[in-house]
């Protein structure tokens, strides 16, 4: 079974990674200073759940997956020691000055930019992907 988990950067610079799927009877939460502190506190989470199952004697999901996914300003705060602003701008389409909004938390982008900025970031990294080295 495939789940949604969610990871999005609090107000104070840290990681959440939450549930986002409603498929599962139960939720799961891990925090941590950085995504992957985060992470592993989300498994922490999973283990936690999984035992207090086993003590109360319910079945717990055997072939539980999860798809881990960023919001967009965690997305590119995260990122943001790869990709330029301008850099991003190029690739996204989206202005400069909004991506920074969006970075910092000072402006939440719509939903319709919010699907600019992943459909042009896959096929960035699908056409990256397809480069062939000699």
């Amino acid at each position: 079974m495939k789940a949604l988990a969610m990871i999005e950067r609090g107000n104070d610079g840290s990681y959440g990674v939450y549930l986002g799927s409603d498929n599962l009877p139960f939720g799961i939460i891990g925090d941590g200073d950085t995504i992957g502190d985060a992470v592993a506190d989300f498994y922490n989470s999973l283990a936690e759940m999984r035992t207090y199952y086993a003590e109360v004697g319910k079945e717990f999901p055997s072939d539980l997956e999860f798809e881990f996914r960023y919001d967009i300003p965690s997305f590119l705060q995260y990122y943001a020691y790869a990709f330029t602003l301008a850099g991003l701008e190029r690739i996204t389409g989206v202005n400069q000055k909004q991506l920074g909004h969006y970075i910092s938390g000072h402006r939440k982008p719509s939903e319709k930019t919010v699907r600019k900025i992943e459909e042009r970031i896959h096929a960035f990294g699908q056409e990256i992907a397809s480069v062939k080295f000699i």
